[in-house]
């Protein structure tokens, strides 16, 4: 069974930072791309960052210089780094992998608030 747990998320002033995980269980977490995506209250889910099993790295425009995306395979962790926040971050944060079926696997999210 496919697991993606998020955690870290909070309220944090503009210009503050919160780094955000997402651990799994169930994949061969080495080998998939984890992706990090977000939600604000009616808009569409949006891709923020995502990072290949090799490591290379993919960012939303709005979000690259600030945010970072890494992965531990060791802990089969993925994490989001973000900086310099802003109001416009505000969002509920989903981790996100595609499986080897091509069914797409989604965390329960968490809440990310930026106060101005």
């Amino acid at each position: 069974q496919v697991q993606l747990m998020e955690s870290g998320g909070g309220l944090v002033q503009a210009g503050g930072s919160l780094r955000l995980s997402c651990a799994t269980s169930g994949i061969i977490f080495r080998i998939f791309t984890m992706g990090w995506y977000r939600q604000a209250p009616g808009e569409q889910r949006e891709l923020v960052a995502d990072i290949t099993g090799g490591g290379s790295t993919n960012y939303a425009d709005s979000v690259r210089g600030r945010f970072t995306i890494s992965r531990d395979n060791a802990k089969s962790t993925v994490y989001l780094q973000m900086n310099s926040l802003k109001p416009e971050d505000t969002a509920v944060y989903y981790c996100h992998t595609v499986g080897t079926a091509f069914q797409n696997y989604w965390g329960q999210g968490t809440q990310v608030t930026v106060s101005s």
